[in-house]
């Protein structure tokens, strides 16, 4: 082989190994399993999170479709023998006045005594420097509390999160507290969503062979566009083919710690896809594509009927939509193994 055929052979390959090495399509689920699923995108990287139950785990890959080969790094192991040692839950991760924060929820063994925890990162790269225990997450009232999430609105930080009315349990309520500083709540709890629709409220049992299952609001996730903001919810059960995404509304412009401002939709917005073979989505986050330029939701599901709250649900992305009345379209889950086009990372032409 002449050198010229020899250079162009190697240009050839090196160019399909590139392109195979960064796939510009996908398919769902990009993992095999992972639930209550969390991502965002930051100066270039995606960084994933999900429920491990025993520490706190963080992926980074450039390109969404490669999770299954992204960087892994345990951040967080409990010390044994704390009130926060067992049953890591539906860790989150923002970064929040130039520093990262990890909210997480656990307990002692005990499943009453859940209660929300917060680690702080000074370090540029999440990956590394060193992640602060900063203590509980609580409220005056100190009731079981799952599924932090944090937001912040016109300079106002707030948290939702799904808890007990009393000690307890029978039923998970949404919640909203606004906080004084990132590892901080001020003031007094304020109830916005109790599972009311028969569609939130599948999958209670009472009986003495089976464990209690409550009604159940959980998951809950802001999500915000123009003059309107919306608190996406996971209701029903998660152990039944029920469990499905409900939506709050509220303006902008009003009081977010006042009920009766947000509006409850009277029908879930995403539920399971029987001919797609996709069974109770849920416990979502959002995330923007690299150019901002479109939205993605991100959420669990499982991929048969039957296989409940345990190690099946696995994680799931698809780009979603807008309605006319500035409402979001999620569609509905996506057939796993059907071709997805990775978000959108077109560069902005210059004037």
């Amino acid at each position: 082989m002449k050198n010229w055929q020899f250079q162009t052979a190697i240009y050839l390959l090196l160019f399909v190994f590139s392109s195979c090495s960064s796939p510009k399509k996908f398919t769902n689920p990009l993992l095999s399993s992972g639930a209550d699923p969390w991502s965002i995108y930051k100066d270039g990287y995606y960084y994933y999170t999900h429920t491990m139950g025993n520490k706190v785990v963080i992926w980074r890959t450039k390109n969404i479709a490669q999770l299954k080969k992204a960087v892994a790094d345990t951040v967080f192991i409990p010390p044994p023998g704390t009130p926060y040692s067992k049953q890591l839950w539906a860790p989150e991760i923002h970064f929040i006045q130039d520093k990262w924060y990890l909210y997480f929820a656990a307990d002692d063994g005990r499943n009453e005594n859940h209660r929300l925890y917060v680690l702080e990162n000074a370090s540029k790269d999440p990956m590394k420097g060193e992640w602060e225990f900063k203590g509980k997450l609580v409220d005056s009232s100190d009731k079981w509390a799952i599924d932090a999430s944090v937001f912040e609105h016109k300079g106002q930080m707030y948290m939702v999160w799904s808890g007990w009315e009393g000690d307890t349990n029978g039923q998970q309520d949404i919640y909203i507290s606004k906080m004084k500083n990132p590892w901080t709540l001020e003031g007094k709890r304020v109830r916005l969503s109790s599972p009311t629709y028969q569609w939130e409220r599948y999958g209670a049992l009472h009986d003495a062979n089976n464990p209690p299952h409550v009604y159940v609001n959980e998951g809950p996730q802001f999500l915000s566009r123009g003059d309107k903001v919306f608190l996406i919810y996971s209701a029903s059960g998660c152990w039944t083919e029920n469990y499905c995404l409900g939506m709050l509304s509220a303006d902008a412009k009003t009081n977010f710690l006042d009920s009766i401002s947000w509006t409850k939709h009277p029908l879930p917005v995403f539920t399971a896809s029987v001919e797609n073979g996709v069974y109770a989505p849920g416990h979502n986050s959002f995330f923007k594509s690299p150019d901002g330029r479109e939205d993605w939701i991100l959420y669990h599901a499982n991929s048969a009927p039957g296989q409940g709250c345990g190690g099946h649900r696995s994680p799931r992305a698809q780009k979603f939509t807008w309605n006319a009345d500035g409402t979001p379209n999620f569609g509905e889950p996506v057939k796993a193994g059907k071709v997805l086009r990775i978000p959108s990372n077109k560069k902005r032409k210059r004037k």
